[in-house]
């Protein structure tokens, strides 16, 4: 009897454990890799030493001066790549999602990038031969404080968070060691392929984002690699190119300054939030049929006015408003009483404040939320 109550006691410990240990639908990881401007070479100044508490960076290294252990959550606050590392353009893309997306929904961000590396140190057939690209020591040590192999780094650190959340989304930030290799855009796609395989993930569900190089407007010294990055999207789908235009830099006129990476990393954050297919859908009585819902805008992003499309399975009173990013409804856009069938209602945004909102969709079945982009 008393084996009996022991292992029934060991079993609901078990299944608490791993309820606690249940992965997170609402927090969304982001991984990030390339080379210094990545890493952030930008002065932490303190106003960016406040982040809010639903910003979390994943450790990659063990850092003592940071009292942060790796393998652990912590609050975003920089650096975020390693421990004497400066502000990367993640620290203000963590920053404009948390600001943008409902208070429920948390971001974390793993950041294992190299200062001087080849995007090829980031291919794991071949990043052996990269490894001594410089032989000084401040280039071995990074090498050495990822186990020799920062691409397996980077998958190791992403699998173990994949337990408390969902990645959503890769950044990349490199270029400058690559200046004008033609061959740069294939060799981000084979990295891309690998982390997609390597993680199970589904490319269509995982954007990349590129960011560009300090720009010819700012007198950058390998400009014209951004012509060469260009064509990323071309190459890869589901890529973008983040624009590092006006984007202030270091008189080196190779790394962003502290203002540059603020502004850089805004533009990762708000490109992503067009990117996101973020759903909080609220299911108040039973799961629609297949044939009902509501459907993504078009155009979107909106400029003067906009269509949404919804299909009800059977007749029924309908409305439609306009939600702010808190929630609250600021304008209704349709109601009344509709026939079963889809139904596509143009939606005038001219005089509403450029923006991201939400749109929701109220039947007696269910309510529905979607994002629109209004500019």
């Amino acid at each position: 009897m008393m084996i009996k109550k022991t292992s029934t006691l060991l079993l609901i410990l078990l299944c608490s454990t791993l309820i606690s240990k249940a992965q997170d639908p609402n927090f969304l990881i982001f991984l990030a890799f390339g080379q210094s401007n990545m890493e952030g070479a930008g002065t932490i100044e303190s106003q960016d030493r406040t982040v809010d508490s639903r910003f979390k960076v994943f450790q990659s290294v063990d850092c003592s001066n940071l009292n942060r252990t790796k393998n652990e959550w912590y609050p975003a606050i920089p650096p975020s790549c390693r421990c004497w590392s400066g502000l990367s353009p993640v620290d203000y893309f963590g920053r404009t999602l948390v600001e943008n997306l409902p208070e429920h929904i948390k971001i974390g961000i793993i950041n294992v990038s190299v200062g001087g590396c080849r995007i090829e140190l980031f291919d794991k057939d071949i990043y052996q031969n990269f490894t001594n690209t410089f032989t000084e020591d401040w280039f071995q040590d990074i090498i050495k404080s990822y186990d020799g192999n920062p691409y397996q780094h980077l998958v190791d650190l992403a699998k173990k968070a994949q337990k408390d959340g969902v990645i959503k989304g890769i950044l990349l930030h490199q270029g400058e060691s690559n200046n004008g290799d033609s061959q740069w855009p294939n060799k981000v796609k084979k990295i891309y392929d690998d982390l997609i395989t390597d993680l199970s993930l589904n490319p269509e569900d995982i954007p990349l984002l590129a960011g560009e190089l300090v720009h010819a407007d700012q007198g950058g010294a390998l400009a014209g690699m951004n012509s060469i990055i260009a064509q990323l999207p071309a190459t890869l789908p589901n890529s973008y190119v983040i624009s590092s235009s006006e984007c202030t830099d270091k008189d080196d006129n190779i790394h962003f300054n502290s203002a540059g990476y603020r502004d850089l990393g805004r533009r990762y954050g708000e490109k992503m939030m067009t990117l996101l297919e973020y759903n909080s859908e609220l299911i108040l009585a039973e799961q629609l049929p297949l044939e009902s819902g509501l459907f993504q805008n078009h155009p979107n992003p909106a400029i003067v006015s906009t269509n949404i499309p919804f299909q009800l399975a059977k007749e029924g009173i309908v409305t439609l408003e306009l939600l702010d990013l808190s929630g609250k409804t600021i304008r209704g856009i349709a109601s009344g009483h509709y026939p079963e069938g889809r139904h596509v209602v143009e939606f005038d945004v001219s005089e509403i404040p450029s923006g991201i909102y939400f749109y929701k969709l109220l039947t007696t079945q269910a309510i529905q939320i979607k994002k629109i982009i209004i500019q």
